[in-house]
């Protein structure tokens, strides 16, 4: 790539998927880039384990939502593209859990005319909001109160609980309906009826598909990271302060803990909310953005379960079940990760992937490796038909998982902006400002790229 006038020298801050991607882009644009990472390695919350009996885990996001053109064009660039794995048919199905048994989520209109899930009343309910008309609101409100003016209280509880729990872990009365799911509150915008809005969606957009890669998840920050020049990443590098000036300084120490300094035309920070809160600048070590330490992020365990395939009576034909909170049960939910994609498991076994916590059960994302199947064991029991003890397990915790888009959300983001107006030349981006989800995350980094060579 060749080095013209225009060339500028950019820190980033966080090798996640955000920081990665900003970093993958900069680079092919011409730019220097040095990206600081405080930890012993990259990817952030995307991690995957192979063991060497045939079990692949998955200690955070499991799939990646691809459709996007600009996500495609990514994958081809890294030289990924050919090895994209789609999930396997089977994993279009969903399971809800009501009255003790997981039910299929329906997926059509006709689908929900005959499903146990919902009672009659509620269906005519879902079915009706096809009627509603296109509003402006003046002020956000709760997800919860949200889908409610739609489609009724059980479907609050069948249908969005459970959902929320799944992506967010999260509590529906607390989530902002504007900041958590903004494409929801623009359609109702546009269109009024949420049932309308999404068949329109649909009809203008790609399909879109879950997928992963052979080796995992992992395989795409290993790729983004590959991609960059050698020297680019300084893992275990301690920030800490950033002091503006004609250029940016970044003060920071390195794994050996010796103090370091570098200089910079911009600064990018990708980083989670925590760090955000703890970033100094100046010489007297000011923090503008402390009040995103207080946005929430409850804690989440994921436990990866091998079973002989006998050990399971359910078919485990979908990509997954979830419970919602009103069956009273300890589990969030489980992935049937070995129906989802191939080579999760050794021939003649299933594998699950069981998540616990939130802030439903928070107490339970804390337990120690050796209490968590035993705190699930009976959801399994009873709703999958799973005997006997698992072959193989594996624990992950994750203490400060998903932030809350909670309601009051426009405050962390009017911190945000008003640092970025105080420091010029910083931008700041990534799961605390863009989104949750990897491709919302991997589009952060890209749009983040681009503010800081405009």
């Amino acid at each position: 790539m060749s080095v013209g006038p225009a060339t500028k020298s950019i820190a980033i801050l966080g090798a996640g998927i955000t920081g990665l991607s900003a970093a993958h882009r900069l680079t092919r644009l011409g730019h220097r880039v040095r990206v600081f990472e405080s930890s012993a390695r990259i990817g952030g919350a995307i991690r995957t384990e192979r063991t060497p009996e045939g079990w692949l885990i998955e200690a955070g996001p499991n799939s990646l939502l691809a459709g996007d053109p600009a996500l495609d064009a990514l994958f081809a660039e890294l030289g990924l593209a050919a090895s994209v794995v789609q999930a396997a048919p089977a994993a279009k199905h969903r399971y809800i859990v009501r009255r003790g048994r997981p039910v299929p989520l329906p997926l059509s209109p006709p689908a929900l005319l005959g499903s146990p899930l919902l009672s009659l009343g509620a269906k005519c309910r879902i079915l009706s909001e096809l009627l509603t008309r296109p509003k402006i609101r003046t002020t956000d409100l709760s997800l919860a109160e949200f889908i409610h003016t739609h489609f009724g209280r059980e479907a609050v509880d069948y249908l969005l609980n459970p959902f929320v729990s799944g992506v967010y872990a999260g509590n529906a009365q607390k989530l902002s309906a504007r900041y958590a799911f903004p494409s929801l509150w623009e359609l109702e915008r546009k269109h009024g009826s949420l049932l309308r809005g999404m068949a329109a969606s649909r009809k203008q957009k790609a399909p879109s598909r879950i997928v992963s890669f052979p080796g995992g998840l992992q395989t795409l920050p290993e790729a983004l990271a590959a991609a960059l020049p050698t020297g680019t990443i300084a893992l275990e590098a301690q920030t800490e302060a950033l002091v503006p000036g004609e250029k940016w300084s970044v003060v920071w120490r390195d794994a050996a803990g010796e103090p370091r300094t570098e200089t910079f035309d911009a600064v990018i920070t990708a980083l989670p909310a925590g760090a955000l809160a703890q970033l100094r600048f100046n010489t007297l070590g000011e923090r503008p953005l402390a009040a995103l330490a207080t946005m929430e992020h409850p804690p989440v365990a994921s436990l990866f379960l091998g079973y002989r395939r006998e050990q399971v009576a359910h078919t485990l034909d979908g990509f997954g079940m979830l419970i919602p909170a009103a069956e009273l049960r300890t589990t969030l939910g489980v992935i049937f990760s070995s129906t989802l994609f191939p080579g999760r498991a050794p021939a003649g076994h299933v594998a699950l992937t069981v998540m616990v916590g939130g802030t439903r059960e928070p107490e339970f994302a804390r337990l120690p490796a050796d209490k968590l199947y035993p705190a699930v064991e009976r959801d399994l029991r009873e709703l999958l038909g799973v005997t006997g003890a698992p072959v193989f397990q594996r624990a992950n915790h994750w203490p400060r998982a998903i932030p809350q888009y909670n309601l009051g959300h426009e405050r962390y983001l009017e911190a945000m902006t008003a640092c970025e107006r105080a420091y010029p030349r910083l931008f700041i981006g990534g799961q605390a400002r863009d989104g949750i989800s990897l491709p919302s995350c991997l589009a952060a980094g890209e749009k983040l790229a681009l503010r800081a060579t405009a």
